[in-house]
């Protein structure tokens, strides 16, 4: 998607910062037709075009107007979808304006009501890949996980034991496999003839989209270096849900407060443009200037994240009072406001602290709001005719000039930038860049009307590009086609393109993430499993003999890929050059005269993509350091040395490349 242009009416959609487009903004009753060219077209449109462009042609010169309305659902009940458009176009002696209307919902699927995604790894391995981090809570006494399981009562320390494998969270079941998802949107176009060879011509789009995307339980907990540190308070020992009369460590999913994340995205889009057309002896042209501006305004509101100071003043000192209320603090010294938590009540208890208690939910969770931004702003001008006649017809000609600017921005919540939230860390962050571009294309008729060449033609053409960001680049095109008799027509292009990286990746910031990944020092599923180089290289890094990987619940990873223990660092490069491309393109259409309306064509096409810009996988850099033994990558993470996270990798930080 990111390597195909979009254009409405032949001028640039505008892109969010990571350069996408959002079709579905457009209401499909303003669509007359879709136009798509299938081969590189860098040389004519610039950035974007690797893969072709898909342009969007809406409706113009009309009288009347129509409506139309969909409803469906899935066979098994859910995720039904609702969508009602309507469009209506007038015209006028000297000019017209058509208008045209959307409004769709749909409804969401949950991961657990679908048996190819209800597993972690897949529906034939229903009892691997779950998660030892689950909603009965486990806390860690003498290096031992214990808890009291499904149904447990945590109130009395015989309940506690060792952990039951079956009984690991599955965490795809409140995971939605399809997002709801709300949009509403409207756009206008009109025109007016001022002579006879000039017009105006204008354009407005307007979209509101929203979708939620749920996602399982926190999974919170304690590990040895956060109680240290005083990231994360461990459960006190003077807690009143604590039996052990010491610091203990603990980890508990949420799991019946299933986190969520709302998407808002506001686009508001508009061009404005004047056309016209003149004369030069018996050769014609066309001309037409505009200007585009594009912004795409978002909310990510994050729901069911846990605020960490409340939680480390929840699982602190408390104390049951006369009236059987937990309350923070200790006798005569109660701490106003907070609610005690206890993390090993079970999901489905009503006991003390226990999520099913409102208040305590209340108090232990919150809810952010992130503010992201994109701008783009183009101005052009293009002019086309022909410039002179040759034997076999005329030389056609075009040529033009755009300048455009993209511009981002981020701003996460300060809670966010402050880290007082369970949610992943990020920093506000924007950037910008500017471009001149000139282009010349033309179409040169070579034969016509000849035995075994009834047309044969070239198309020439070079874009001039001169970004403020990286430099300047020349892409081309050319074109051949050829009927060697009237019902056979044989095309072919070679092209060079290029895609400049987008905001997003050039001043995207960082921000933390749980990566999947193999540790190729895995004594199971890594490298060193089967290559004792790398076993020993591991070993050589302190690496403990039989090392096993674990996943972000703190259990054994059951096979290659698991999900990170410790958060990442993972964010953009803003020294990154643009991807150049080469597309060869051949093929032929037969339309048999004997066969009224027959088409059949046949194309082959091939596109090398160079310096591709990518995200660096974990595994990547680890393989590097292990494997390939390239001692600069084993500087660019760091292993934990004690308690549950020894060995295993706590710290990496990755770009793009």
């Amino acid at each position: 998607p990111e390597r195909s242009l979009v254009l409405i009416d032949g001028r640039r959609m505008g892109v969010s910062a990571g350069g996408y487009s959002d079709l579905a903004s457009i209401p499909s009753a303003i669509v007359e037709r879709v136009e798509v060219l299938t081969d590189g077209a860098s040389a004519l449109y610039g950035s974007d075009a690797i893969a072709g462009v898909v342009n969007i042609i809406t409706r113009k010169n009309f009288d009347g107007g129509n409506a139309t309305a969909y409803v469906g659902q899935y066979s098994e009940g859910d995720g039904q979808k609702r969508s009602y458009s309507a469009n209506f176009g007038k015209t006028f002696e000297r000019g017209w304006f058509s208008v045209g209307a959307e409004k769709s919902k749909e409804d969401p699927v949950l991961g657990g009501a679908r048996e190819f995604t209800a597993y972690a790894n897949g529906p034939y391995h229903p009892t691997d890949g779950l998660n030892g981090n689950t909603q009965w809570g486990s806390v860690t006494v003498d290096g031992k996980p214990l808890t009291v399981g499904p149904g447990g009562d945590p109130s009395d320390v015989a309940n506690f034991k060792k952990p039951d494998p079956a009984t690991y969270a599955n965490t795809k079941t409140n995971m939605t496999l399809l997002s709801s998802l709300e949009r509403k949107s409207a756009f206008a176009n009109g025109g007016f003839q001022i002579t006879d060879d000039l017009r105006v011509v204008a354009d407005v789009l307007y979209s509101e989209r929203e979708s939620i995307k749920q996602l399982a339980g926190y999974p919170y907990s304690v590990s040895a270096t956060q109680a240290t540190s005083g990231a994360r308070a461990p459960l006190s020992a003077s807690s009143a849900f604590n039996h052990w009369g010491k610091d203990v460590l603990f980890s508990r999913r949420t799991e019946e407060y299933p986190r969520a994340t709302n998407n808002a995205l506001t686009t508001k889009r508009a061009s404005l443009g004047l056309e016209g057309s003149f004369e030069t002896g018996s050769h014609f042209w066309d001309w037409n200037v505009s200007y585009m501006f594009n912004r795409n305004e978002g909310e990510r509101r994050s729901l069911q994240s846990m605020y960490q100071p409340h939680v480390n003043l929840a699982v602190g000192p408390s104390f049951i009072d006369a009236s059987g209320v937990a309350r923070c603090g200790s006798v005569g010294n109660v701490i106003e406001g907070c609610v005690p938590w206890n993390p090993l009540a079970p999901a489905g208890s009503n006991s003390p602290g226990s999520l099913s208690d409102k208040a305590v939910r209340d108090y232990i969770f919150t809810r952010f709001t992130d503010e992201i931004r994109s701008t783009t702003k183009v101005v052009s001008a293009n002019i086309s005719g022909s410039l002179f006649t040759l034997p076999a017809g005329d030389l056609a000609f075009a040529a033009g000039y755009e300048h455009r600017e993209e511009s981002g921005e981020y701003n996460p919540d300060a809670m966010l930038q402050s880290g007082l939230s369970t949610s992943l860390a990020g920093a506000p962050t924007k950037g910008d860049y500017e471009l001149d571009e000139f282009y010349l294309e033309m179409n040169v008729p070579i034969l016509a009307d000849m035995a075994f060449a009834k047309e044969l033609s070239l198309d020439l053409a070079g874009r001039y590009s001169d970004y403020n960001t990286f430099g300047d680049t020349i892409n081309s095109k050319f074109g051949l086609k050829w009927k060697p008799i009237d019902d056979l027509l044989v095309r072919a292009t070679y092209s060079t393109g290029f895609r400049a990286p987008s905001i997003s990746n050039m001043y995207g910031g960082t921000s933390q993430t749980f990566d999947a990944y193999t540790d190729p020092c895995d004594s199971s599923f890594g490298s060193a499993a089967r290559n004792a180089s790398v076993a020993a290289a591991c070993q050589a890094h302190g690496v403990p003999a039989n090392f096993r990987q674990i996943t972000s619940g703190g259990a054994q990873s059951t096979g290659p890929g698991t999900q990170s223990y410790s958060a990442f660092e993972s964010g953009s490069n803003a020294e990154l050059k643009p991807e150049t491309s080469k597309t060869w393109t051949a093929g032929f259409v037969y339309s048999p005269n004997f066969v009224q309306g027959l088409d059949v064509s046949l194309d082959w096409w091939k596109i090398r993509i160079d310096d591709v810009i990518a995200a660096e996988s974990v595994t990547s850099i680890l393989n590097q350091c292990y494997v390939l033994g390239i001692d600069s990558a084993c500087d660019r993470f760091s292993r934990g040395t004690s308690g549950r996270t020894n060995g295993q990798v706590v710290d990496v930080t990755r770009t793009l490349i």
